[in-house]
């Protein structure tokens, strides 16, 4: 059902409770000849096809135990002085009060009206006319009568209405709760029987949605489709068809093999609804049809005692609109469940999956610090096994150097060999001096990757290191015609790795050399300070730049200064100074004023963080 309206039905649609055909109408009253007065002038009496059925009692209390026995009386035509002078109106709190009838339309007839005021009996005791016995001629109690007839019929419509729409609310919270497409069928069929407040059967079969190629999902194992709908009954689905629930008459259909076709009985019904997809009402036998929103098709038969009535059916569609959504539900939690049981396998595997790729990348990574150490290994023998080779054949090749100078005043026919001498003896010079670098590059490369470098840890002299790095590069700077100046404490004593900080020392003040203007000054300086040992070296130089401060001692880092001698770089000497100094639990600075202002690097070392007494 697209729209969710309640149709009001048209009066002479309606039909009112009661024996089959008529009204049921009651006289009360003490005079006999009142109620055959009231027969002789509603003789023949018809409305919408209906005669009267019409009930007597001569008192109050006969009354009621007639009342409380026919509870489908429509019209009360009522005398007020019975066996006492109140006994009509007691007679009307009675059944507004304890029958709790308020449908049932009450015509006061009196004899006597002065004894009771017309205004306050009708609002007291709720009463729908008040005339006087002299009133009531025979097209008057036919007016009357009619009129309070048709006010009885809307009012039992509307009662009828009120009691549906409750029990579909009532009905909403119960059958979106359902998890099972079997008992889901089974609660409409329920709340079917107790919307229409008769004893009905019923059956409810389902078509299974077709996919885009038109072909139906495959059935399962328990004979419902692969499409979600577990409450199937076994064997019972063929063609896509599945028989979901069944009571009364119909109820041998779930669990029969084969639970379709139906009977011939009703097959033709259904197959019907499918086709024409929409609600069709019989005498008995109606077929409700649901579309849901996932493409399924559901189809209940109802077996009534009785034909439906245009509020019964109003009430019915709205119903059926209903149960889109309630179906729509139980898809869905049921591709839901589905989907968590599949989402948990893949969690599973994946997680499975995460763990062989740890365990790969723990066996990668063990390779890995087995080659870094082989390759530091390597480079640590090419350092012992050819660097100092090579340093003995340059110290040869300046050797030689010197003593071709000092065979200056030999023989004239003899410079041209000497000169050739010179040239061979530069030329090796040179590949030895490119090969002790490359060395040197190679062994700071390696240190600056290696993961796990060990120190040797051993009583240092900070003082007297540096003031052995400063004499070993001194000729260096006196090639350039710098000054090379130490600052040195006394012995300042720290736990560490003696080469390692030469080779820190030696970095700084190389670099303090190399990029220093001939001419100028290079301060080293050893001091305590602040609970901290610092070892500092102070150039001339070009100083820093802002874009400097942000790459100083990152690894192929060259800065926009250049060697003032043209000297090579390979943009590792600063990183291999901020390792070191981490590794002794220290760090490594740089400070300038500015390009031209020079620049001050060091290293500061915490006392607690070198095993320092």
């Amino acid at each position: 059902m697209d729209d969710d309206w309640l149709e009001l039905i048209p009066d002479e649609a309606a039909e009112a409770p009661g024996r089959a055909g008529t009204w049921t109408i009651a006289v009360i009253d003490d005079d006999p000849a009142v109620h055959e007065g009231t027969r002789y002038a509603l003789a023949g009496y018809s409305l919408d096809g209906r005669g009267l059925d019409i009930l007597s009692a001569h008192s109050g209390q006969e009354a009621r135990a007639l009342l409380a026995e026919r509870r489908d009386v429509a019209i009360v035509l009522l005398d007020v002085v019975m066996e006492t002078d109140d006994a009509g109106l007691q007679l009307v709190d009675y059944i507004r009060r304890e029958l709790k009838e308020e449908t049932v339309r009450i015509i006061l007839r009196t004899g006597q009206p002065g004894q009771a005021p017309e205004r306050r009996v009708i609002v007291d005791y709720d009463i729908n006319d008040y005339k006087a016995k002299t009133e009531l001629t025979a097209d008057k109690l036919f007016t009357s009568l009619t009129a309070a007839l048709r006010a009885y019929q809307q009012l039992r419509r509307l009662d009828e209405t009120r009691r549906g729409l409750e029990i579909i609310i009532d009905a909403a919270p119960m059958l979106l709760d359902h998890k099972s497409m079997q008992r889901l069928a089974e609660g409409v069929l329920t709340q079917v029987a107790s919307l229409l407040n008769v004893d009905c059967a019923g059956i409810l079969v389902l078509r299974e949605d077709e996919r885009e190629d038109g072909n139906r999902a495959p059935a399962g194992a328990d004979g419902a489709s692969q499409s979600g709908f577990e409450g199937g009954s076994k064997g019972g689905a063929q063609g896509g068809f599945c028989v979901l629930a069944g009571s009364g008459l119909y109820g041998g259909y779930v669990g029969r093999d084969p639970g379709w076709p139906l009977d011939p009985g009703i097959q033709p019904l259904v197959e019907q609804a499918f086709a024409a997809r929409r609600h069709s009402f019989g005498d008995g036998l109606s077929t409700l049809y649901v579309q849901t929103a996932s493409g399924s098709e559901i189809v209940a038969l109802i077996d009534t005692d009785r034909p439906l009535s245009d509020t019964d059916r109003a009430l019915i569609t709205l119903l059926a609109g209903r149960l889109s959504v309630a179906f729509d539900n139980v898809i869905l939690y049921e591709r839901l469940q589905r989907a968590n049981v599949t989402l948990e396998q893949r969690v599973v595997e994946r997680t499975a999956e995460l763990i062989r790729a740890n365990r790969r990348l723990d066996m990668q990574r063990s390779d890995l610090r087995r080659a870094n150490s082989l390759k530091t290994e390597i480079l640590g023998t090419i350092a012992h096994d050819l660097k100092n080779p090579l340093s003995v054949i340059l110290g040869r090749s300046e050797m030689l150097a010197d003593l071709i100078g000092l065979d200056q005043g030999a023989a004239p026919g003899s410079d041209d060999a000497r000169a050739a001498m010179r040239t061979q003896v530069d030329h090796i010079r040179t590949s030895a001096t490119r090969l002790i670098d490359m060395i040197d590059s190679l062994m700071a490369d390696a240190m600056n990757d290696a993961l796990d470098i060990t120190l040797r840890r051993e009583p240092v002299d900070l003082a007297g290191l540096a003031r052995e790095v400063c004499e070993a590069n001194r000729p260096l700077a006196e090639s350039k015609g710098q000054r090379l100046i130490t600052d040195l404490a006394g012995p300042l004593q720290l736990c560490g790795d003696a080469e390692r900080l030469r080779e820190a020392l030696d970095n700084l003040v190389s670099n303090a050399i190399k990029y220093s203007y001939p001419g100028g000054t290079i301060t080293v300086r050893v001091r305590a300070e602040a609970g901290d040992y610092v070892c500092a070296v102070a150039d001339q130089g070009p100083g820093l730049s802002p874009e400097d401060a942000g790459r100083l001692f990152g690894r192929y880092q060259r800065l926009s200064a250049k060697p003032t001698g043209g000297e090579g770089s390979t943009g590792l000497g600063l990183s291999i100074v901020k390792r070191i100094a981490e590794l002794h639990g220290g760090r490594a600075e740089a400070l300038s004023d500015g390009p031209g202002q020079g620049a001050v690097f060091s290293m500061r070392f915490p006392k607690e963080a070198v095993g320092v007494p």
